[in-house]
């Protein structure tokens, strides 16, 4: 079933009374999207980014282009994804070892959702075995279409990592670490360097493989020298004044079990899959709050995930999941009372190095990410980050499956360090 995404259109496609294609705003390469011609996208993106869009966000429209699976990845996809499995659970996998676990997915199954979650997990952009993103910056404020963002705090941030223990394919030992307490990935990040006040600050988590086990989080605070242990439904919380969330990293960071996920439709979407600019560039005046960059159709599944969380800030999002990679090219989020709440916003840029002579270089393929946004359509507020940061001149940002060479050892995501890191 293709769907539309709102309004009368979305209905009558729903029943099958009109084509895709009937009625359907369009655009094509060398289209340049303002707001004075915003309606041109309505239909190829989801409704918080066609709001993004109406206020100010600019898209210069390109030809797509493929994305390369990394050679060990397709290998393990080939390999292995024969013998996957679901659980009776629905929410466990068996026979998974790496690779994409569901490559080949129908829309008419029945379990088309919770498979695409699957893939979302295990997706492109996360075939890496361990992930050191170092040196990058975030603004939060108000934002609107008479001037640029007002800048209420500035933030650092001196690492984020992230350390897979299953589906590894470069660093030994492969393809799991040893694992008696059945952990998915550890990830932390830690210290913010800014603002002065939040000096020291951090977080460290560990996802488990069960379903039914919550994550272990914590949080340092060293004005008031103790380590907080979060929920699950804090996850969802806005931290320290800004607009993002754990659960909201990527599109989706949450546990698949949390949520209950429902098959919405495919399609064409717009995403930013293809970077120019490394480092980020922010548009001009006051749109200043979104990447400026080039935009392409890409063919989407469109997933709903209903939180069974009671405490949860979110009653659902909506994540638009691309086809080729199940990267996500963004996710709109909805308030308890069902109304559209806040998008976080991916900006990929897939290629060898992030920016010419950058070190590390990579064989293959990489999935770099200049910047992601995030914006409260019902606050007039956003958050954008800069990975890395514009302070740090010839900083690659993203360092993947480097192991022991950059540190991402074992010993970085224990409480001691988050500790220690942030005195």
């Amino acid at each position: 079933m293709r769907v539309g995404w709102r309004g009368l259109l979305g209905v009558l496609m729903v029943a099958g009374l009109v084509s895709p294609a009937a009625g359907r705003a369009d655009v094509a390469p060398g289209d340049v999207i303002t707001t004075a011609n915003a309606e041109k996208v309505k239909d190829l993106v989801s409704p918080g980014m066609y709001w993004c869009v109406q206020h100010g966000w600019p898209m210069k429209i390109v030809e797509p282009k493929s994305v390369p699976w990394p050679e060990l990845y397709k290998q393990a996809t080939e390999k292995y994804s024969g013998q996957v499995k679901l659980g009776e659970d629905r929410l466990t996998m068996k026979g998974y070892v790496a690779g994409m676990p569901f490559p080949n997915v129908d829309a008419a199954d029945k379990d088309a959702a919770i498979k695409i979650m699957h893939n979302f997990n295990y997706r492109v952009d996360m075939a890496h075995d361990d992930l050191d993103l170092r040196n990058f910056d975030a603004d939060t404020g108000p934002i609107s279409t008479d001037q640029p963002l007002q800048v209420e705090r500035h933030f650092l941030i001196d690492h984020f990592r992230r350390l897979w223990y299953v589906s590894r394919l470069y660093v030994d030992p492969k393809p799991e670490l040893p694992n008696p307490d059945g952990i998915h990935y550890k990830e932390t990040l830690h210290p913010l360097l800014e603002p002065f006040d939040l000096k020291g600050v951090g977080f460290t988590y560990y996802r488990y493989l069960d379903p039914a086990r919550q994550d272990d989080s914590w949080l340092y605070m060293p004005s008031l020298r103790r380590v907080r242990r979060l929920s699950t439904a804090q996850r969802s919380d806005a931290l320290f004044g800004q607009d993002t969330d754990q659960d909201s990293y990527g599109g989706y960071a949450g546990q698949i079990a949390w949520s209950t996920w429902k098959f919405i439709g495919e399609g064409e979407a717009l995403g930013a899959f293809h970077a120019e600019h490394f480092p980020v560039k922010w548009a001009d005046g006051a749109a200043n709050w979104a990447f400026d960059d080039v935009w392409e159709k890409r063919k989407v599944w469109i997933i709903e995930g209903e939180s069974k969380l009671p405490q949860y800030a979110y009653s659902k999002r909506v994540i638009y999941i691309d086809k080729e990679t199940y990267a996500a090219l963004y996710s709109d989020m909805y308030d308890r009372a069902g109304e559209l709440w806040k998008i976080w916003v991916n900006d990929f840029s897939w290629k060898n190095e992030a920016f010419p002579g950058a070190k590390p270089s990579y064989q293959e393929i990489t999935p770099f990410l200049p910047a992601i946004v995030m914006v409260d359509m019902q606050l007039n507020h956003a958050t954008k980050a800069s990975l890395p940061s514009h302070r740090f001149p010839g900083e690659t940002g993203w360092y993947f499956h480097q192991g022991d060479k950059e540190g991402t050892t074992e010993d970085q995501f224990t409480i001691a360090e988050l500790i220690n890191s942030g005195r």
